[in-house]
């Protein structure tokens, strides 16, 4: 889109020019920062949930438009999303006039989206691949689910080399992580200075502790991948688990946390058996998996020679 075309006479107006429209300022927008990222992939994809646009950039697809990126690169951190890809704003409702400007070949989204299907289906052709279901670890479902992104958009290989990657690496942190192992371990977020969001059996964060051999402290029922909020007192049920937590935390849990006389009365707590882990995807895929192993070692590595 050329510059000159933002600047039109208007009807009855000759000789004027007019100020461009808000549409006209969004067209340039995004024919500007989509650009390059088209480049990358023969089919122009556009990604609304998080882990798609994670798994997405795994396998060498840099998506012309996604939502939230200012938070993703906060939260889920990598893959590293290029600065040309165009930010569609929030995940429950993203700006679909951008959207339709940004004319995507194929839309990614996830079962936590399928309310926006029909919308969605106005713009471009829509794939939700499932990753998260209730009751059912989420590891398998996000290597299924990267398999079948990147036979439709031709990365099969690419697929299938991230797959095995992070099986292996994995395996790998399984391994220098066996001494710790000999104690079960929380996974949490805090909401705020009482309350936690506990981390289950079919969230990615708990299905992959159980596969570097750690056994989830938690295992009362969830809400998809989650029970929240839990009180803090739920954490003293396993007085011998460790406890991780994953940032980010409120401002106000790191003013508290340290005089709440609850927590610091806590087993683990007292005995030092607590790690703080950079922010994670709550919700992502393989990509998410893989960072959740290296901080977790990176974390209990100093206690790896202790048991």
């Amino acid at each position: 889109m050329s510059v000159q075309r933002l600047c039109r006479p208007r009807d009855g107006l000759d000789g004027l020019v007019a100020l461009p429209t808000r549409r006209d300022f969004l067209a340039l927008a995004a024919a500007l920062l989509t650009s390059s990222a088209a480049s990358a992939s023969a089919t122009r994809v556009a990604a609304i949930d998080w882990g798609m646009l994670e798994t997405a950039l795994a396998i060498g697809v840099v998506p012309v438009a996604a939502t939230e990126l200012i938070q993703f690169r906060k939260i889920a951190v990598e893959p590293a999303v290029p600065e040309d890809v165009a930010d569609l704003g929030l995940r429950g409702t993203p700006n679909y006039e951008l959207l339709r400007i940004v004319a995507p070949d194929l839309i990614l989204i996830s079962g936590f989206y399928e309310y926006q299907r029909a919308s969605l289906e106005r713009i471009a052709p829509v794939s939700s691949l499932p990753v998260y279901e209730a009751g059912r670890p989420p590891y398998p479902l996000a290597e299924a689910s990267m398999l079948a992104l990147g036979d439709r958009l031709g990365r099969a290989a690419d697929a299938a080399r991230y797959v095995a990657e992070t099986r292996d690496e994995i395996e790998a942190r399984r391994g220098a992580l066996k001494h710790v192992a000999t104690r079960p371990a929380f996974i949490i977020s805090l909401g705020d200075s009482r309350h936690f969001r506990a981390f289950g059996a079919d969230s990615m964060f708990g299905d992959v502790l159980e596969r570097l051999g750690i056994v989830n402290a938690w295992t009362d029922g969830t809400s998809y991948s989650a029970a929240a909020p839990v009180g803090l007192e739920a954490l003293a049920r396993v007085p011998d688990a460790s406890i991780v937590m994953v940032a980010p935390l409120p401002p106000e849990v790191r003013r508290t946390l340290p005089a709440n006389a609850l927590w610091n009365a806590l087993p683990a707590v007292r005995e030092g058996r607590v790690a703080v882990l950079d922010p994670i995807n709550h919700f992502g895929g393989l990509p998410s998996a893989r960072r959740l192993a290296r901080l977790l070692a990176g974390a209990f590595a100093p206690q790896a020679g202790n048991g």
